[in-house]
């Protein structure tokens, strides 16, 4: 039976877990707003003490728990999980591989859901458009497509540009701080916009329960928007060191993305660097707008990087 005022969280992962924390203060505020998460059924019964706690948290939020399973469920079966909450919000990633996310779509729709945040918890795909070099955005532009063609779920994309944290992770490559070196990916002048996971936590629940309702478009929000040149100065800054500056072009990026087609990493750095979808004007977004305050890259700096002192002698 729907519950038109119970909400389910698909992962609880960074992302699922900093919108969980985020939407608990709402739903406790609101009139007989419940909360769960869908976990595997193995988180459920692990005895991993890191999932054990991550149970303990959701608990202690009053989160409910859902047992499923995104990648190996049907459809139908998802459809039928879905169908006793009024919003759903996925939080997965691309993690569970190729066609999850039409499959949670269409189950959302199937279900009747009166309210679908999918996870587009990233770039503008729309003007990214199709046959990027990051060929798992195409499903992204298919879910658009479904949403945008049906009359009866109201949906909601929360557009955050770059998780701040992957312009860090060493795998990407843009910020090697071992070596003291900042990669800018297509040219110094090309833009990204950053946003932390928790701050995408906050922003989506302040957008699912603002007044007038949101719905059927895309949301903007950015904790900060920056050229490779103003990372390189932002880490001069921090570290209290000069960095070493490399470009890496948009033709040698497709060129070693020619050279292994397979590698996510290569596909993400190449479709970056081409510097269309990937970031915007943060006086425009939901969160400048509405006066709230996140973590721009300076303040993630400070709160990540080792003192100058600590960091020289690292």
């Amino acid at each position: 039976m729907l519950n038109d005022n119970a909400i389910l969280v698909l992962g609880a992962g960074q992302l699922g877990m900093a919108v969980l924390r985020h939407l608990a203060p709402h739903a406790k505020r609101a009139a007989r707003v419940s909360l769960s998460v869908l976990l595997r059924p193995s988180t459920v019964a692990s005895t991993d003490t890191a999932k054990q706690q991550d149970l303990a948290d959701l608990n202690a939020l009053g989160v409910h728990i859902v047992a499923g399973d995104l990648a190996t469920q049907s459809s139908d079966e998802l459809a039928d999980t879905f169908s006793r909450f009024h919003t759903v919000i996925s939080c997965t990633g691309f993690v569970g591989g190729r066609g999850v996310q039409r499959k949670i779509a269409r189950a959302a729709l199937d279900a009747d859901v009166k309210r679908f945040v999918p996870w587009q918890f990233g770039v503008d795909y729309d003007v990214i458009g199709r046959n990027s070099p990051q060929d798992l955005f195409d499903e992204q532009l298919d879910v658009r497509d479904m949403l945008r063609a049906q009359p009866n779920t109201e949906w909601v994309i929360v557009s955050t540009g770059m998780f701040t944290s992957f312009l860090f992770e060493p795998a990407f490559g843009v910020v090697d701080l071992g070596a003291n070196t900042v990669n800018a990916l297509g040219s110094w002048d090309t833009a990204v916009t950053l946003t932390t996971a928790d701050d995408i936590g906050n922003l989506t629940a302040e957008i699912l329960f603002t007044e007038p309702r949101i719905a059927n478009r895309a949301v903007y929000v950015a904790g900060d928007t920056v050229t490779y040149r103003e990372v390189a100065d932002a880490l001069d800054r921090a570290r209290g060191v000069k960095v070493q500056r490399h470009e890496w072009t948009v033709p040698e990026l497709k060129r070693q993305l020619a050279a292994d087609p397979e590698s996510a990493l290569r596909k993400y750095r190449a479709v970056f660097a081409e510097g269309r979808g990937v970031a915007w004007d943060k006086a425009q977004t939901f969160n400048a707008q509405r006066g709230i305050a996140v973590c721009g890259l300076d303040q993630w700096l400070r709160d990540h990087l080792p003192a100058p002192d600590q960091d020289r002698r690292i």
